[in-house]
């Protein structure tokens, strides 16, 4: 056998194997139920985000044109979840708002992989001085609290949805750095690594298509976990007024303008907060689960 085919054929077995690692997690994760209903309901706010026209009959209201003669209407057949203080839908807003809330949490999680795990990755292999200044930069950001600098970046920045979506994820990538980095530390002395650098397989080709594939799983785990808390964040900046700016329908900020209205008339901003809730709930609660699937310590599989 050429060495060629051996590692076309160490490949194959190593798909082979990574597939029924996902198959197993699956296999404990569905026999959760609440893990189940947790994914019900983010795939429910996730398709009420994309067919938000097709659900509710005020469109243009959800997207900010007001209507002054139907403000503070209560919760009815005609609009379920009442209106605000410019007459518009809420639950229109609601679900237009989750488009930009849902894609804050995602956007930020997945700017913070790409920046945590390659640098977390070449931190934990090369070790050394390089790892020292990755790891020093690292506990940098992490010596402030988030909220705070990803509140400082947006100020400085300026208010809108991409500026506090780059400030919140500046102060992300940290935590991926650190948990990519300790996994490549016990990763790196494999046999299968030590295998590819005898035949003269470069560092860069053994991080992309051996150490990164193989530390995917701690990553989608807490990437899962940060979606809840990246949706709050952005919330939490957008209630401030540095985030999304009116109209556009944000549910941090439909907090935010409700909150003087909350005594007489709690609909809009109480369905907002009821909206942040379930989300950022449904998230924990699959991340926790998603982490009990994939540790094998934990598993608990019917034969």
């Amino acid at each position: 056998m050429t060495l060629q085919e051996s590692q076309l054929g160490d490949k194959s077995e190593h798909r082979l194997t990574r597939f029924g690692e996902y198959s197993l997690m699956w296999r404990v994760f569905r026999r959760d139920p609440l893990a189940l209903a947790s994914l019900v309901v983010i795939i429910v706010f996730i398709l009420g985000a994309i067919f938000a026209p097709l659900l509710t009959a005020y469109p243009e209201q959800g997207r900010g044109v007001p209507n002054i003669l139907e403000k503070f209407k209560p919760p009815s057949s005609t609009h379920l979840l009442g209106t605000d203080y410019l007459g518009r839908d809420v639950l229109a807003r609601i679900l237009f708002g989750g488009r930009i809330s849902l894609s804050m949490g995602f956007l930020v999680v997945l700017i913070a992989v790409l920046i945590g795990t390659p640098l977390g990755a070449i931190s934990g292999y090369y070790g050394g001085r390089l790892d020292n200044l990755i790891m020093r930069i690292t506990d940098i950001f992490l010596s402030f609290p988030s909220l705070l600098l990803a509140m400082a970046i947006a100020a400085a920045l300026g208010p809108s949805f991409i500026n506090s979506m780059i400030a919140i994820a500046i102060t992300w990538w940290p935590w991926y750095t650190r948990v990519v980095r300790a996994q490549v530390l016990s990763l790196r002395e494999r046999y299968f690594i030590e295998a590819a650098r005898s035949i003269g397989v470069s560092n860069l080709t053994i991080i992309r298509r051996h150490v990164i594939p193989n530390i995917l799983t701690p990553v989608m785990v807490q990437g899962t976990m940060d979606l809840g808390s990246a949706i709050l964040t952005g919330a939490a900046i957008s209630f401030l007024g540095l985030g999304v700016q009116p109209p556009t329908p944000e549910w941090g900020s439909m907090i935010s303008n409700g909150r003087i209205y909350f005594i007489e008339r709690p609909w809009f901003a109480g369905a907002a907060g009821v909206a942040i809730f379930m989300v950022t709930l449904a998230f924990n609660l699959l991340g926790d689960a998603l982490r009990d699937a994939a540790d094998p310590r934990t598993r608990r599989v019917a034969p």
